[in-house]
Formats: structure tokens, C-alpha cells, sequence
């Protein structure tokens, strides 16, 4: 009974450590978008099939770490590649993730930027090393507060419906129920195949062009575009934040701060408390 008693004194005290460490790292996400839910975009860079599935291994990674933090996540567009590699591997041309919680924009605003991979490419025959790059964009979903601000007229936009890919199997789509929308004057393009109603895609589709728009518009006026999204970069060579090196060594470091772990696993398992808190404190 001691043993139990003592044990679970130590997980109340791991616990209460871990709120306040949260409460901590929100004292400094004082932001203007900080508090809100997160829209979180990837998309595969320089590198084809090795990008593709540096994509969705990035993809899982970050589905993690917002379990661990208690956000809810949910994929509202996922476009594949093919598949290749001995395991027949499929990979991800891109894919975006719509993160709900308290402070979900202010922690994972610091990840947007290029991300780079090396490692020994399952894709090579040759076994050779292979460097990888895939892109990450994060914006905060605003969509309710922008609803006067901004207005999308039907004739700007054109709608398709298609069904949503995949690996195949049970995740086919066999209804044309996934919809994309062309914002035409701005050429921005958005999907969501997450619902199995028509007009549900629709209707998230539409908040996150309303999302996008806005974001464009303040790029425009020259109003937070740091604070929104960053300067714009391409996934590829010398842009990158991070780096994830798992040959010939293994080390994740991030490339703005010089902070570095060799627990690559780990960090490509979600626990990413160690970059992007350090990040966000001296931010």
C-alpha cells in the first residue's frame, strides 16, 4: 500500500509540474491569434518520394504531439503519391490539419518553415543517403471573427467535387462527397474530404479559404505577416529550420536557436515540447 500511496503522490506531482510548465510557456504566447485553434498545412518539397513520405511522417508527428498536448486534430485534405519502395510505401503531396485547443496557434506557430530530412532512402536500391525537404505553413483559424471582414462572391469561386484518394481498401472514397474550391482572382486553392456529406466539406472547405484570404490581405497591407505566417520560402536547400539527421548519426537541431537532441525517435514520435517551448521563450 506504501508503494501504491508513494506512486501515486508522484504522478499527482508529475501532473501538477506539467500544468505549470503550460501555464508557464502561455504567459508568453501574449499574440494577437496565440489563443486560437490552428489550421496546419504540409506540403512535400525537394526530394520526390523520399519528400513524400518525409510528408506524412511529419504529418504523424505532429498529430502526436498535439494528442500529448490535448488538442483535437482532424485531416480535412490529404492528396497522395505513389507508391514505391519495397513496402510499397505511399507518401503525401499534401495534407492539411485542423487543430482545435486552448493556445493551439500560439504553439505551433514557431514550426512553420522548411523542414529537413536525411536519412538512408527506403526509395534506393543503392541504400544511398538522401536529403529531403517538405514545407510546413501555420495560421490561425479566425474564421468566425472574419465573417464580416471577408466576402467571397460566388461567381469568384469554382467548386469541384471529386472522391477522396487513398492507400485504398476501407479509406477509398467511393461517393464524390470531397470538394475543392478555386478562389479565383487570387488563385489560392483549398479541400477538405474529411466528411462524408457534400456540403460538410463544403462548409470547411469555404472557413479555410476565408482563413487563407485574410491572411493574403494582411500580407497586402503589410499588417503581422510575421506573426501570421512568415516570410514565404520553398521547401528545399538552405531554408530549412530544422534538421533531422538519422545518418550517419542521429540528431534533430533546430537551426534557429542551435538547440539539438539526439533522440530522433522520440521527437519524430511527437515529444517536441524541448524545440518548440524553447522556441516560443526566446521568440
Amino acid at each position: 500500500m506504501k508503494r501504491e500511496s508513494a506512486g501515486l503522490e508522484r504522478n499527482g506531482a508529475d501532473d501538477f509540474e506539467k500544468k505549470l510548465r503550460q501555464k508557464e510557456i502561455e504567459f508568453f504566447l501574449s499574440g494577437k491569434y496565440d489563443k486560437e485553434n490552428a489550421l496546419l498545412s504540409i506540403y512535400a518539397g525537394a526530394g520526390g518520394q523520399d519528400a513524400q513520405d518525409w510528408a506524412t511522417m511529419l504529418l504523424r508527428m505532429y498529430e502526436r504531439y498535439c494528442s500529448f498536448k490535448g488538442f483535437k486534430t482532424k485531416i480535412l485534405e490529404q492528396s497522395f503519391g505513389e507508391a514505391g519502395g519495397p513496402e510499397g510505401r505511399i507518401g503525401t503531396k499534401s495534407a492539411t490539419l485542423e487543430v482545435q485547443g486552448n493556445f493551439a496557434y500560439g504553439f505551433l506557430k514557431s514550426e512553420n518553415g522548411v523542414h529537413r530530412l536525411v536519412r538512408i532512402s527506403p526509395f534506393s536500391q543503392k541504400s544511398l543517403r538522401h536529403t529531403s525537404f517538405a514545407l510546413l505553413e501555420i495560421i490561425p483559424d479566425i474564421s468566425k471573427d472574419i465573417e464580416k471582414e471577408i466576402q467571397i462572391r460566388p461567381e469568384d469561386i469554382k467548386v469541384d467535387t471529386f472522391r477522396a484518394s487513398g492507400p485504398g481498401g476501407q479509406h477509398v472514397n467511393r461517393r464524390e462527397s470531397a470538394v475543392r474550391i478555386t478562389h479565383l482572382p487570387s488563385g489560392i486553392r483549398v479541400a477538405c474530404q474529411a466528411e462524408r456529406l457534400q456540403g460538410q466539406n463544403r462548409e470547411r472547405a469555404m472557413k479555410v479559404l476565408m482563413n487563407k484570404l485574410y491572411q493574403l490581405q494582411e500580407e497586402k497591407t503589410k499588417k503581422t505577416l510575421k506573426e501570421i505566417k512568415g516570410e514565404k520560402t520553398s521547401a528545399s536547400w538552405g531554408n530549412q529550420i530544422r534538421s533531422y539527421v538519422l545518418h550517419p548519426y542521429k540528431m534533430v537541431k533546430d537551426l534557429r536557436n542551435s538547440v539539438e537532441v539526439s533522440d530522433v525517435e522520440g521527437v519524430l514520435n511527437g515529444n517536441l515540447d524541448y524545440f518548440i517551448e524553447g522556441q516560443i521563450k526566446n521568440g
